[in-house]
């Protein structure tokens, strides 16, 4: 277990507002890392826990006490912590980071595995749909199909609350998203290319989004005009899943059901994407837990620590964003 690994898991397991001190006497009396002769350990964890905001790693949070000292907490267990507590000054900051080193290649579905890890952290179910493995022989087929699809469901933490919005409208409990996925684009041609295929792809969900591992320079101004007059959020993909961040937000449509079914019908991974949903949002709650877990098992794979993220990037020659 590496020192950043020691500390996610102590935070997880302490889950709530918690000061570097904290985390360090955790990570010690857990035995989590040997801090073998280090001279000050607590304020190499203060350093590492400024460095997951610095760095912009969503996976962490904190905010500014009283007195000027920080707390933090994990972004996952927001809902556990008092929201008067996080009236303060809430700090995410994000960093731009530089181009990929292109002297080493890697596949564009390389980067599904990265897309998945940050979407599920915010407890998102995604899964890839091949194009190629849709029934017919059109070759537009692709400009049909996203790449992934997602589905984020609101979290209610009482039974009755969640039978209660059930009631009203069940279509409000989740929202689907598509995803449209390069791996770098560069200029303004290929930038429109991927954007009105991401429009063509997500026209069926609620928000739809083009995400790509590299991002010219000179693009910004392009991506706001086309993302204020189609509604396509941009995502910048990072290297530390964690770290990619929403350049543009992606504007809320209503589902297009006429559109689900045709894809329903094309692709059977999309058919079985939307069956576990749905049988999901229909569980009794004996069975809740069996149907997210299917669910889960069913979607894309994703990290579970930084140390399988590290080897993944370096085995499929993926390079590291450098701030």
């Amino acid at each position: 277990m590496t020192i950043k690994e020691a500390i996610l898991k102590s935070m997880d397991e302490i889950n709530a507002l918690t000061n570097y001190m904290d985390v360090y006497n955790h990570i010690v009396k857990s035995n989590y890392y040997d801090f073998g002769t280090a001279k000050t350990p607590a304020s190499t964890i203060s350093a590492l826990l400024g460095d997951f905001i610095r760095n912009g790693d969503t996976r962490v949070k904190r905010i500014k006490q009283t007195g000027g000292t920080y707390s933090y907490y994990l972004t996952k267990n927001e809902q556990n912590i008092s929201i008067d507590v996080l009236s303060g000054e809430n700090e995410t900051q994000i960093t731009k980071a530089t181009k990929a080193d292109k002297a080493k290649s890697f596949d564009e579905r390389d980067l599904h595995k990265l897309l998945s890890s940050y979407l599920k952290n915010a407890d998102t179910y995604s899964k890839t749909i091949f194009h190629e493995q849709s029934n017919g022989k059109d070759n537009n087929q692709i400009w049909t199909h996203p790449d992934m699809v997602g589905i984020k469901f609101l979290n209610l933490q009482t039974k009755a609350s969640q039978n209660f919005l059930k009631s009203i409208n069940r279509v409000d409990t989740f929202k689907m998203s598509s995803y449209e996925l390069k791996k770098e684009i560069n200029s303004n041609s290929e930038l429109k290319k991927a954007f009105f295929q991401a429009v063509s792809n997500s026209s069926w969900a609620n928000y739809g989004y083009l995400v790509a591992f590299e991002f010219g320079d000179s693009l910004n101004e392009e991506m706001g005009r086309l993302n204020q007059s189609f509604g396509i959020g941009i995502i910048e993909l990072n290297t530390n899943p964690y770290q990619s961040k929403i350049l543009f937000p992606a504007t809320y449509r209503d589902l297009d059901f006429k559109t689900i079914d045709k894809l329903c019908k094309m692709n059977d991974k999309f058919n079985k994407f939307i069956e576990q949903t749905e049988k999901l949002m229909t569980a009794s709650e004996k069975y809740i837990s069996g149907a997210e877990k299917e669910l889960d098992e069913f979607c894309d794979e994703y990290f579970a620590n930084d140390t399988e993220v590290e080897k993944y990037c370096k085995e499929k020659h993926i390079p590291a964003n450098q701030e």
